[in-house]
């Protein structure tokens, strides 16, 4: 047989150049590089025409070509296999070992020239087929790796990290294992791939001497191995090392023992990584310590039994990937040949896949190259033999683009050019007469590999992807985004389709504890699309992904959890609504799960619970408590699932503003009734009782007027009783081991409730607390005495105090001094004042609040003219102005209030009706918006959802009829205040 070199390829074969220029220039380079004689040498048919298609079509072989010229010219005479052997052996370890670390990084990547130049001249040529091409281009990749890490072990031993038991043969038992994966795992590699590495090390077998640890040592070893081999120089580079296939990238450093490979991949490894391990092999490095590694992997790789349940998880991962039979027209400009439908990757899909369902029990299905695990497949029965030879055909081919792709400007990359001169050049250089041809040919490979693809997995059950609407693809599996997926993505509505991508993968990585049993990864796979599908419906996707991901951080465990999602789409639906409508709700149940459990009981949307069951179901739950701490945490707990079960009934419109503010006061009342006999019951251990009927506390502001929202915090004053029968009560000490005079006793009392309530323990804070109402504001008392609270405000308080307390009632205490601190208080706001000071201080108290809080913006419905504070100062001023003569009109709730006014006829009834309607509607709106928005409301931030929701609440048809009601009642309030103060449009 005559030596296969250029002078046997038929010019004929070659494809033809795509630009005829660069042919002229390139020859023009050549003939000025080599000498007359030599040039003649290159006058033959073959070589002329193989360097019009390497010219025409590839400007990195060009430039290969004549830095590489010698190579090239042994091409035309000697055999191909002998010049490509004579550039590998240049670059062994011994060839190399006298060089230091640039003469090594220069050598390597002139052989890499070589090696191109050699293999693409034997792959156009025609002279090596496709086994035989991806083999040597894996054996250089090899050669290279020894080359390097026997250099860098050289330099750890010579520096005394490590000692090398044979340090003429670095590589041999040091400890140090290199696996390849992916294509150079399997003897498959292209032209501009990147080498998948894992790099491990042998603890018994490293002799390691340094200051540090042997890990930290390597880690460095394995970033200097990427530098050599990836950084690119004046001489290019060799090749792109990425080191993400290692067990838990993001969270394990470059190099790991292997005892924590092999705990990783018993207790946490996937199928896609059990796919990956199937290519894998020793590449460098201590080869009897890799051979054992891999060894002691088979039983996770390959199971003894058939595994069923690695059967459904890998089905789970099918029924994500739209592909169903019968060719679809596929856009050939811009397709990923290697990712995209019908490409390299559903061919290796279709026999890894197999492989692990029956390779545990069949030997000779342990292939490593794709095409030879395809005729296993047939020898075994599985796969029909023309669809292995179609798929075989489709895969060459689709290699061959592949190469061609790759070769033009080494560019690692699969996906083709978009319509025009690229695209024309792939066509050409692929061999086709045109782009036409070459799109035909190509589509037909794709429909082939699509159709035996989606029969594959034909019968598996249907819940995925194509069930939930989706078109188009969602996988998760492996280290990069999978394009298609990424573009579903963004067309189910997540901008950055990228992010979502990379977290899911996270979260099958096992970095949750929701996430780390195998199980609850495969749920999680199975409720990946409705999951995605339901958050991608939301007004924010991305931001209702990121909240879903913080809940899912916080989950304790995840397998039961997601079965009961699984059983319970509608507990998906309200999740997914949550925490894209919801983002105080979201961030309560990213903190604490737990608040679900209510949400699942019976009853949730029945009647409200009256304040008597609220109080019995408390009292059974503080019944559990251990002590004090405990208490407290459970007075927590219990109040943020019942606020969490409002919210979501609020959210659901099972429950409108105008219930939702009197049931969270309620729930507020019980947790504050049981907080306050405990809080003193402690405080007596160290301080004792005085004599009297001690102390109560009043609730201003929301809570006492019962308008309570999720977000609101408590205004409260502290009432304690002056006993007249005791001589001396002022001096009087308290009868505990700490004895305190009544001022500081209760003072301290009082501090030690707000502590209660506001403390951060592991629950979190029950409420935030605002103490400005008391006498004097910030610098007054934190407590005051009824008698001296009373004088305080019959003679020095400002109207604005007297306003306040049209509000307040007692929350717990002893209950005759609760009744006499009301008879108190009927006192002071039944008083006879004057009308005109009045009127006039209160629109004074408007007028500097308006300055404070200063707006046009027609949502903050608290302070814009004609929002809650105007109808709020109406209601404040006719109860001040008239409760001496009508005391039924001191009702807290300003509706109520305005309700009394307008039947004593102290307004007009349409005014009354008015201001009713616009406090209602006030009410509903700000209740939702603090769930939906949780601050300002900015309509250009709000998504369509949002709006949606926001009329329903206000049974408008959409959001510019909403915001058209709301400008008109904040208009009829404003009127309405203006009428009832006197004052004048044109002054106001």
């Amino acid at each position: 047989m005559s030596p296969a070199n250029i002078a046997v390829i038929d010019p004929a074969s070659l494809p033809r150049p795509s630009d005829p220029r660069q042919v002229e220039l390139h020859f023009e380079q050549l003939s000025e590089t080599l000498p007359p004689g030599v040039m003649a040498k290159i006058a033959t048919p073959s070589a002329q025409a193989l360097l019009k298609a390497l010219f025409g079509n590839s400007p990195f072989l060009s430039r290969c070509l004549l830095a590489e010229t010698d190579a090239f010219l042994e091409l035309l005479t000697q055999d191909i296999d002998s010049v490509f052997n004579n550039v590998v052996t240049a670059v062994t370890p011994k060839a190399l070992e006298n060089l230091d670390e640039a003469g090594l990084m220069a050598a390597l990547r002139r052989a890499r020239r070589q090696v191109a130049l050699i293999v693409a001249t034997a792959d156009i040529g025609g002279l090596w087929p496709l086994e035989k091409i991806t083999a040597a281009l894996s054996r250089f990749a090899e050669a290279a790796l020894h080359a390097a890490i026997s250099h860098l072990l050289r330099q750890l031993h010579a520096g005394g990290d490590i000692s090398l038991p044979f340090p003429d043969e670095p590589e041999r038992d040091c400890g140090l294992i290199v696996l390849g994966l992916g294509k150079l795992g399997a003897g498959e590699l292209n032209y501009s791939s990147d080498i998948d590495l894992i790099l491990l090390f042998e603890r018994d077998k490293v002799r390691y001497q340094g200051r540090k640890t042997a890990q930290e040592c390597f880690v460095r070893l394995a970033r200097n191995l990427v530098r050599i081999l990836q950084d690119a120089t004046a001489d290019g580079y060799v090749f792109r090392i990425d080191l993400r296939l290692r067990p838990d990238p993001a969270s394990t450093p470059l190099v790991i023992s292997t005892l924590a490979a092999e705990t990783y991949y018993e207790g946490m490894g996937q199928n896609w990584e059990r796919a990956a391990m199937i290519k894998a092999r020793v590449v460098a490095g201590d080869e009897a310590a890799g051979e054992m590694f891999l060894k002691n992997l088979r039983p996770f790789i390959w199971r003894k039994h058939l595994d069923f349940a690695a059967i459904q998880d890998i089905h789970s991962i099918k029924r994500q990937i739209y592909a169903v039979k019968g060719h679809r027209q596929v856009a050939v400009a811009g397709h990923n040949i290697k990712l995209g439908r019908g490409g390299i990757r559903e061919i290796e899909f279709f026999a890894q896949t197999q492989q692990l369902i029956w390779g545990g029990r069949v030997m000779d299905l342990r292939q490593r190259a794709t095409c030879a695990a395809i005729p296993a497949l047939v020898r075994l029965g599985k796969c029909k033999p023309e669809v292995a030879e179609e798929l075989i055909a489709a895969y060459r081919y689709l290699r061959m683009v592949e190469h061609r792709l790759q070769m033009i400007e080494d560019q690692q990359t699969q996906t083709l050019p978009d319509y025009g001169p690229a695209l024309d050049r792939v066509a050409i250089f692929s061999g086709h007469a045109d782009t036409g041809a070459f799109e035909t040919t190509l589509r037909y490979h794709l429909g082939r590999v699509e159709d035996h693809y989606a029969e594959l997995f034909e019968e598996a059950p249907t819940l995925g992807a194509a069930e939930a609407g989706i078109a188009g693809s969602l996988v998760f599996t492996g280290t990069d985004d999978d394009p298609e997926t990424v573009q579903t993505l963004e067309r189910m509505g997540f901008p950055n389709g990228s992010a979502v991508s990379a977290q899911i993968r996270a979260w099958h990585h096992g970095r949750y504890r929701a996430t780390r049993s195998a199980r609850a990864r495969e749920l999680l796979t199975e409720l990946m699309p409705r999951l995605l599908t339901t958050l991608g419906q939301t007004a924010d996707p991305d931001t209702a992904f990121r909240r879903f991901d913080d809940f899912l951080r916080a989950l304790p465990a995840g397998v039961q959890f997601f079965a009961l999602l699984y059983s319970n789409p509608a507990l998906l639906d309200l999740i997914a609504e949550v925490m894209g409508m919801a983002p105080l709700l979201a961030e309560q149940l990213a903190r604490r799960p737990a608040l679900l459990d209510g949400v699942l009981a019976a009853g949730l949307y029945d009647a409200n619970a009256d304040r008597d069951m609220l109080a019995a179901d408390l009292d059974r739950q503080l019944g559990l408590a251990t002590d004090f701490q405990d208490a407290l945490d459970v007075l927590r707990r219990w109040t943020k699932d019942q606020q969490f079960q409002i919210g979501v009934r609020i959210l659901r419109g099972a429950l409108d503003g105008d219930a939702a503010g009197p049931l969270l006061s309620d729930v507020t009342d019980c947790a504050l009734s049981a907080l306050f006999p405990r809080v003193s019951a402690e405080f007596e251990l160290q301080h004792g009782k005085l004599p009297g009927h001690g102390m109560v506390f009043l609730a201003l502001g929301k809570l006492g007027s019962r308008e309570m929202t999720i977000t609101s915090d408590l205004d409260l004053v502290f009432i304690y009783d002056v006993p007249t029968d005791v001589p001396d009560w002022d001096t009087t000490l308290s009868d505990g081991p700490k004895p305190l005079a009544p001022i500081q006793y209760y003072a301290r009392l009082a501090q030690r409730l707000i502590n209660a309530i506001t403390a951060q323990t592991g629950e979190g804070r029950l409420f935030e607390v605002d103490m400005r109402l008391r006498p004097s504001g910030n610098s007054g008392p934190i407590a005051s005495g009824l008698s001296p609270f009373e004088k305080y405000q019959l003679t020095e308080a400002w109207t604005w105090e007297h306003m306040a307390l049209t509000r307040a009632r007692v929350i717990a205490g002893d209950s005759g001094l609760g009744a006499d601190t009301l008879a108190m208080l009927g006192r002071v706001l039944r008083q006879k004042r004057d009308p005109e000071k009045l009127r006039t201080d209160i629109l004074d108290m408007r007028r500097r609040m308006a300055q404070q809080y200063r707006t046009d913006d027609l949502w903050d419905l608290k302070h814009v003219r004609g929002g809650q504070v105007d109808i709020d100062f109406i209601s404040q001023y006719l109860i001040l102005k008239h409760a001496a003569d009508f005391p039924d009109l001191i009702a807290g709730d300003p509706v109520i209030a305005l309700g009394h006014a307008h039947l004593l006829g102290l307004i007009d009834p349409t005014t009354g009706d008015r201001l009713i309607a616009a406090a209602r509607l006030w009410h509903r709106l700000q209740q939702i918006i603090r769930l939906i928005v949780g601050g300002k409301l900015e309509e250009e931030k709000l998504g369509a959802p949002a709006k949606k929701h926001l009329a329903q609440i206000a049974a408008e048809p959409d959001f510019s009829a909403l915001k058209a009601l709301v400008m008109e009642q904040e208009a009829v309030v404003f009127a309405c205040f203006e009428t009832i103060f006197e004052v004048e449009p044109t002054t106001e």
